[in-house]
């Protein structure tokens, strides 16, 4: 169990110190994500950022991804996905069309005019609070590198091994402090999970700048 998203992070960084003094960008996954991920970049010394995605998901399967965006037009394609479900080039333009619009309000909410980090050719380290099925940690990594990242290492408090599993196939490396196999839901391992809004996660970014 972990007290809250700030015990979490600070544990969460006592993992990551063989990535200390290296080139890395801590991107943390609005909304709960950012705050693990702020105490994982003081504790590392290294700027923070979010990393911002949408999944792209199947019409009639919402929750099976065909690909994901990210900002600067970013978009990663899984072909295999777009022809299992025969999709057409209009059902995936409309899909991402509508995703592009969520995801330009949440960058507005959530960045409120600060610049992304660039990432090309550094450690891409994205953190989350926990992660369930692993969908949007997937399409997270996937945009990462899309976006020039040299390296892709994916840290999370709590995460089921399944999943874990998965997502190497996305990072480079993949860590998870505690991988329990009847996982229950990520607000079970915390004892105080309170919800975290846009403007706490632009203060967060705001204290880490």
């Amino acid at each position: 169990m972990f007290a809250d998203r700030t015990d979490a992070g600070r544990r969460l960084a006592a993992r990551l110190q063989h990535l200390r003094g290296q080139d890395v960008v801590v991107l943390g996954l609005p909304r709960g994500g950012v705050a693990v991920a702020f105490e994982v970049a003081r504790e590392l010394g290294a700027p923070l950022d979010v990393i911002l995605v949408r999944k792209l998901g199947v019409p009639i399967q919402p929750e099976l991804g065909f690909g994901a965006i990210g900002e600067d037009g970013v978009r990663v394609i899984n072909p295999a996905i777009v022809d299992t479900a025969r999709l057409t080039a209009g059902d995936m333009e409309q899909v991402e069309e509508h995703e592009r619009e969520v995801l330009g309000r949440r960058v507005e909410q959530v960045r409120a005019g600060r610049p992304k980090l660039p990432l090309t050719g550094r450690i891409a380290l994205i953190v989350d609070d926990g992660i369930a099925t692993g969908a949007t940690a997937r399409a997270a990594c996937q945009v990462a590198r899309a976006q020039g990242a040299s390296r892709v290492v994916l840290a999370v408090p709590v995460c089921p091994p399944e999943a874990a599993e998965q997502l190497r196939a996305d990072a480079d490396e993949v860590i998870c402090m505690e991988t329990p196999g009847d996982l229950g839901g990520i607000s079970q391992w915390y004892h105080d999970f309170r919800q975290v809004d846009d403007e706490e996660v632009a203060d967060l970014l705001r204290s880490a700048g």
